[in-house]
């Protein structure tokens, strides 16, 4: 849907940019950008300059590092256009997204300011408005330099990165994040144009639905409507019409309803309220669950019928957060049925929005969906996404988690801010409360544990006669403002029917940690910065919104931006491609144990006495070997940490990995790099995100706890089970048989289950003789679970389970397992792999033999003479003996090099 009224003309054409302090850019450019170069709008400057010809490729090398003076110049965009009256009362100048501090003048007079990315604006603009040729000028300050006279004026408040983007109403990534290039740009990055009206126009409107326990459907829509006459002096015909009752019409259809209700907005007033009611309505189901049926809505007000139109599904959201013998859990419950979320955090598209078109995002979406994902976090580092991205949440099934725009940082509390605050929180709740997909409004991402933890957030005020505040005598206000009292109070005026809470993490029992895995909402970075990924066992999240482990990008789009003469984890242009502190330090250590020698914890010295996080084994002398051992151990870390999670299913009620996306091409946390190409990680999440799901997890018995429990120990698992997830609400019964096997597939014991059943919604723990579970050899043995429905079809929805009792490192695995094919298709190309051994996370990185290939599969294990067949889109005529060479087809096994 869009909220872009018929009445609106977008002015797109004839725009130049130039500089308004040159002096700052490289003195060959001087002349250029003072004179003005053409300009696109929707648009930045950045691309601008791109497109000139002016500066190179932005995310290519270390280019980023040469372009920080764009951030720094005062941008002035200009264009003509014609304008000639048309019989509308009312011409609005309209911005629906400008970057960022501007000033907007029409034929030279004022028509406003902004100041705040993520809000549109509006002014009337009959005043400066003439018949015939007009000149539109809209001048931006830099940001950069914005936001540093701002914490000179407001004063320090702490934030991560390098610049002080908490002192602006803009995207925090866009000063850099780490994972983000830094790219402060300026420009109209959505639509500007007139809007011509008459009447009454649709300020705001808000259809909210419910359902009523014999499945009526309850669609109340609050519409709020401005009068032609407001906003000037009014004249006595403004009068007459300001007092004037307004008829407003609703109509809800579709799913064989077609209900229309009337009403009117009283005179005085600019409000109403109308009820419409659909018997037997068809309810809307996060994917996986049901189906996601849409209702059109249509909304007229006034003589000139003004219009909205729009969609809404009919379903109900709540959260359990009461306490338990564990702690407080966060389970979802959509239609009143518990609903286990699993997906991903979103960060945005592209590091220039204005070329992200419904494409793109579709492209993104079909990546959540194909992943097994039911839920996506717009994260409160970024901006209040586009109408595309909740749309298709909407038809898709997709859940969302939704930020408002307040991350990792202290906020000022001054009136302009607050102020500033209150309307984009208006604004997108208005736009957004509507969307079925729409479930969890938060007001920050990590603002009450960086308050509570990070230190230098507790601030005493400037001098001692400033006034107490809510937080005690003398304290500086960090934001706790808009998480404590704005939004709720915003949300119970304008959307009481959705989920808030006030920061990611959030516990909800008072005076706990913020981030206690055990209460609420959770986030886990010890993992990735500080500790082995097996200590994701040593939690019990109830909902882990975010955690995550850092890869390269494919290998095609690695190399596409660095050009080091020689390509290393710590070459110049790899690094300004890598974000995170330390980050391929990390990446070396955390493999250590796992895919190479060594423990994380190792260190040695270099002969200046700086410490050395590389032993010898990290000296990755072939970098196509580093780059698959990082990609395969992103995959492996995430897999453990998110099985784990799942097994504490219902305990456990979500898992949301940071990231799916990156904005460009760099070394992340990503599951899919920015030229969508899928990491190995993306494949994996398939599996372990699928709806029915089930691992081989170590646990506890009873008896062990008696005999064993010390007071505040905990007690080491001393038996297996195969725990099953049913996440959807249809049962399932049948089959489970375990097998341990040897490498060479010989079964060494076997255990079956026979008529389990597990209920919608359900979990089975089956508990695994030691016959079965007790290795004989750690090192060359596997246990196989493998499902068959009561109507005999193998699996119905369950995957074959494979539990490896020990590290890559450790595995006596054959370093060549499998033989492959290659067969020319007529929209590509068959690779078939047929193991000879036990083939682990089985991979092909198609990428390097041509960077648009595109694959169906991937991360697959292989039992000996098993064989799988997957499909590759690629350009016709390419040798497909490329597909099979030793550098493109990997699987695990094949970094025993190492040992």
């Amino acid at each position: 849907m869009t909220h872009t009224p018929n009445t609106f003309r977008s002015l797109t054409e004839g725009w130049t940019v130039r500089a308004l302090n040159p002096q700052v850019a490289p003195e060959e450019l001087r002349a250029a950008i003072t004179a003005g170069i053409p300009a696109t709008v929707p648009g930045e400057v950045t691309l601008d300059l791109l497109a000139a010809g002016l500066i190179d490729e932005p995310f290519d090398g270390d280019n980023e590092n040469h372009q920080q003076w764009i951030g720094d110049v005062d941008w002035q965009f200009e264009t003509e256009f014609e304008w000639h009256a048309n019989g509308q009362t009312r011409h609005d100048l309209v911005a629906y997204g400008l970057d960022t501090v501007a000033t907007v003048m029409i034929n030279g007079q004022l028509v406003g300011f902004s100041q705040n990315y993520h809000r549109s604006y509006r002014w009337d603009a009959r005043g400066q408005l003439r018949d015939g040729i007009n000149t539109l000028t809209v001048t931006f300050a830099s940001s950069v330099r914005e936001s540093d006279r701002r914490e000179q004026e407001l004063g320090y408040y702490p934030h991560t990165e390098h610049h002080a983007f908490n002192q602006l109403r803009k995207p925090s990534y866009q000063f850099g994040w780490d994972w983000g290039i830094d790219v402060a740009n300026a420009g109209m990055w959505r639509e500007i144009g007139i809007d011509s009206w008459s009447g009454v126009r649709f300020a705001a409107v808000r259809p909210l639905v419910d359902v009523l326990s014999d499945g009526t459907g309850v669609l109340k829509t609050t519409v709020e409507i401005e009068r032609e006459g407001e906003g000037r002096v009014m004249t006595s015909a403004d009068a007459h019409t300001q007092q004037k009752p307004v008829q407003v019409s609703v109509t809800i259809a579709g799913f064989g309803a077609n209900v229309t209700v009337n009403g009117e907005v009283e005179y005085g007033r600019n409000t109403t309220t109308l009820t419409a009611v659909v018997p037997n309505a068809q309810l809307w189901w996060p994917i996986g669950y049901g189906e996601q049926p849409l209702y059109d809505v249509t909304v007229t007000a006034g003589e000139n019928a003004a219009e909205w139109t729009g969609r809404v599904g009919f379903r109900t959201v709540h959260v359990d957060t009461r306490a338990d013998e564990i702690g407080r859990p966060f389970q979802i419950y959509v239609n009143n049925v518990p609903v286990h979320a699993r997906g991903y955090n979103w960060v945005p598209v592209d590091a220039f929005l204005s070329r992200a078109d419904r494409a793109f995002y579709a492209k993104c979406f079909n990546d959540l969906v194909e992943s097994n994902s039911n839920m996506v976090r717009a994260w409160g580092g970024s901006i209040y996404e586009s109408d595309e991205f909740y749309d298709l949440a909407d038809e898709l099934g997709i859940m969302v988690w939704q930020d408002f725009m307040l991350a990792c940082a202290a906020y000022p509390e001054d009136a302009g801010t607050r102020a500033e605050i209150e309307a984009e929180a208006r604004e997108h709740i208005n736009r957004l409360s509507s969307h079925p997909s729409l479930t969890v409004w938060n007001g920050s991402n990590e603002n009450y544990v960086a308050y509570s933890e990070w230190g230098g957030f507790k601030q005493a005020l400037r001098d001692d006669d400033k006034p107490a505040n809510a937080y005690g005598y003398g304290e500086k206000g960090w934001g706790d403002y808009y998480y404590a009292d704005l939004f709720p109070k915003l949300l119970a005026e304008l959307d009481p029917t959705h989920v808030y809470l006030p920061s990611s993490p959030m516990s909800f029992t008072p005076f706990v940690d913020a981030n206690k895995d055990v209460d609420g909402t959770m986030h886990i970075w010890d993992v990735w910065n500080r500790v082995d990924y097996r200590k994701y066992a040593d939690y019990t999240p109830r909902f882990a919104d975010e955690f995550g482990y850092q890869a390269p990008p494919a290998f095609s789009t690695l190399t596409r931006v660095v050009h080091d003469e020689k390509l290393e984890p710590f070459g110049k242009q790899m690094l300004v491609h890598q974000k995170a502190m330390g980050g391929n330090y990390k990446l070396a250590r955390g493999m250590r144990s796992h895919l190479t020698p060594g423990n994380i914890n190792d260190v040695s010295y270099n002969a200046d006495g700086t410490r050395n996080w590389l032993v010898p084994t990290d000296d990755w002398s072939n970098i196509e070997d580093w780059h698959w051992a990082c990609q395969l151990q992103q995959a492996q870390a995430i897999r453990f940490g998110v099985e784990h999670m799942r097994s504490l299913e219902p305990v456990n009620a979500g898992a949301l990995i940071w990231q799916l996306n990156d904005d460009w091409p760099v070394v992340s946390w990503a599951a899919v790099d920015y030229y969508g190409h899928r990491k190995p990680l993306w494949y994996a999440s398939r599996d372990f995100f699928a709806p029915r799901f089930a691992t081989i997890q170590p646990r506890v018995s009873d008896k062990a706890r008696e005999d064993k429990s010390w007071e505040g120990v905990p007690v080491a698992p001393d038996h297996l089970e195969l725990l099953v997830a049913n996440d959807t609400r249809d049962s399932w019964t049948g089959t489970w048989t375990v097998e341990r096997r040897d490498f060479a597939g010989e079964v060494l014991a076997s255990q079956t289950f026979a008529d389990v059943t597990v209920e919608a919604t359900g979990h089975v723990a089956l508990a695994l003789d030691e016959a079965v579970a007790g290795f004989g050899d750690v090192n060359g043995e596997i246990l196989v679970a493998t499902p068959v429905a009561a109507d005999g079809v193998a699996g119905a929805q369950f995957a074959r389970v494979i539990c490896n009792p020990a590290d890559v490192i450790d595995q006596r695995l054959d370093r060549n397992p499998f033989e492959a094919t290659v067969a020319v298709m007529d929209d590509g190309y068959d690779l078939t792999v047929t193991a000879k051994a036990y083939a682990r996370d089985v991979f092909c990185m198609v990428d390097k033999v041509d960077q648009d290939a595109r694959i169906d599969g991937g991360m697959v294990t292989l039992l000996p003479g098993e064989s799988v067949t997957w499909h590759i889109m690629a350009a016709a005529g390419l040798d497909p003996a490329a597909f099979i060479a030793s550098n493109v087809l990997r699987c695990a096994n094949d970094l025993k090099i190492f040992v």
